[in-house]
């Protein structure tokens, strides 16, 4: 008990003081605003979130120092409490998120979404919470917004505009009208928090995360607060959400047309929408993980999970203009218009992507050694895996690493020869986050640049996709994405031919490609053959 004592006081000194840092931050932030009513408000509610935060902190901290004290390393009693502790913390951090609400929301989301890098009790619970249980705005904060937004009440501004929203996110709310013409839209409202607030609360969790890495130096999540910091904003702008639709439509018809008529956006109603309001034709569909919904369709989940991957490879290796929050929601599915069914009455799916608030650019650079990177893991080629993890700043100490979270599979897998080694046959083959790991972990998020982390956290939502579209291991994502990256460095080669010799070597490069992945495919259909006769 002398050590209760002696801890949990420090507690509250640390608690204190990084409440006194954070008002100063937000005092700053507040200094700045030209509307008295804006001040005033946040006068009065960022103190209360700003304590609320800091105890949260604070107490999440000496839990773990309390709780796992004087416990062995490697025993199972810490093993135990740790779990405990884990679970515990995660409680907490949600009820903060919850009540804090806004750019807290956005954050318990990430977190839901980082499986390698947090424990598991803090992603499964932020997942499960996240996504599903946002709050919403009242009808009369609805009006407030669109007032000023659009100059009228909704029901002026639109025949017909339901009070109730059909979904809400941590930005934002979705309602369905109908226009004066009589189409059908959604019309989406961002919550009139998220500006009030979202300069303060970025200062404030700032400094408490800053001040929690003082104090425990192994606790590094300073990459999360910059990268919320930085993505935020452009979230916050619904007119960069809509330009940023057009744009992934435009890509997709000039750079692979091949696939165009299958990926669809809901069209924008640019007069109807603003920085804060976002009108956009309504789609009828079903979510992409509601299995029940898509057979009702026609339609086959192995036909989507291969869209879905075909997708978004494209986007990553061909266009270098990725849609990076590709959860379930985000991501609707409805048979093609006008489409013919197959010979065995399957219909064709077509994959409606939503909410293109955050996009991440590669740069020519960045895109061609990402494709480069996937084509090597496909075909478990070992030095062309190292070379371009090398080019990541991942190093050669912790370049394994790298690809055994990339692939969520031990790097023994990751070089193996056979056709499927990188399908998970079981999702927690491979624990990343653990007292082994954690070191490593946080120098390879120092090393890497931030839009690989990105494109990591895409990855994780590609990858919870298709195993709720088929709950099996899926081998026909891994092929697809070999196939496309591969013909994005073969492109990019091509891109720097200067002579007829170097054109014919990338041709019989691409030729060999080409058989291989004919091989592969083959080799696939009889594994699944033979699983499917065992079954």
């Amino acid at each position: 008990m002398a050590v209760r004592r002696s801890l949990w006081p420090s507690k509250w000194k640390i608690a204190f003081a990084a409440t006194a840092l954070g008002c100063g931050a937000a005092a700053a932030t507040i200094a700045n605003s030209d509307d008295p009513a804006t001040s005033l408000k946040l006068c009065t509610a960022v103190p209360v979130r700003l304590f609320r935060l800091s105890v949260t902190a604070a107490t999440i901290a000496f839990d773990y120092e309390y709780s796992l004290m004087g416990l062995p390393e490697d025993s199972d009693e810490r093993v135990r409490v740790k779990h405990e502790v884990h679970t515990r913390s995660a409680r907490r951090l949600e009820e903060l998120c919850f009540k804090n609400g806004g750019i807290y929301i956005k954050l318990g989301q990430h977190v839901g979404q980082l499986d390698y890098l947090v424990p598991l009790e803090y992603a499964k619970t932020m997942r499960e919470s996240m996504l599903n249980r946002c709050p919403t705005s009242t009808y009369d904060q609805v009006c407030q917004v669109v007032k000023k937004e659009l100059g009228g009440a909704p029901e002026e501004i639109f025949e017909e505009f339901d009070p109730v929203p059909i979904a809400s996110a941590s930005l934002a709310q979705v309602h369905v009208a109908r226009t004066h013409d009589g189409q059908k839209v959604a019309v989406k409202v961002q919550h009139t928090h998220m500006t009030d607030t979202a300069a303060a609360d970025f200062a404030t969790v700032e400094v408490i995360v800053n001040t929690l890495h003082r104090f425990f130096p192994s606790f590094d999540y300073r990459w999360l607060v910059d990268e919320v910091r930085e993505t935020s904003p452009k979230e916050l702008d619904f007119l960069n959400e809509a330009k940023n639709s057009v744009q992934c439509m435009d890509n997709f018809r000039r750079l692979s047309p091949h696939i165009a008529d299958y990926i669809y956006a809901p069209t924008i109603y640019w007069s109807l929408s603003t920085t804060k309001v976002l009108t956009m034709e309504f789609i009828e569909g079903a979510q992409v993980n509601d299995l029940k919904s898509i057979k009702k369709l026609g339609i086959q989940p192995h036909d989507i999970s291969k869209l879905v991957s075909q997708t978004f490879a494209e986007m990553m290796f061909k266009h270098g203009f990725v849609h990076c929050d590709p959860h379930a929601a985000n991501l609707l599915v409805r048979a093609l218009p006008l489409g013919r069914s197959s010979i065995f009455g399957r219909r064709k799916p077509q994959l409606v992507l939503l909410d293109h608030g955050l996009y991440k650019e590669l740069d020519t650079y960045t895109r061609t050694n990402y494709a480069a990177l996937w084509k090597a893991l496909v075909l478990a080629d070992v030095s062309a895996i190292k070379e371009n993890c090398m080019k990541f700043g991942a190093g050669e100490d912790l370049y394994a690493f790298f690809t055994s979270i990339l692939t969520m599979k031990p790097w023994e897998r990751v070089i193996d020869p056979a056709v499927d080694h990188l399908a998970i046959h079981d999702l927690s083959e491979l624990q990343i986050y653990g007292p082994e790991y954690f070191s490593q972990v946080t120098e390879l998020l120092r090393r890497l640049p931030r839009v690989i982390l990105l494109m990591m956290k895409t990855n994780d939502c590609l990858r919870s996709v298709d195993n709720a579209l088929l709950q099996r291991p899926s081998l026909g994502s891994f092929l697809i994405i070999g196939r496309v990256s591969s013909e994005a460095v073969m492109k990019e080669k091509l891109s720097h031919v200067k002579s007829l010799f170097s054109l014919i070597s990338i041709w019989l490069e691409e030729i060999s490609l080409e058989a291989r992945f004919l091989i592969m495919q083959v080799a696939l259909w009889v594994l699944q053959f033979r699983k499917s006769l065992s079954l």
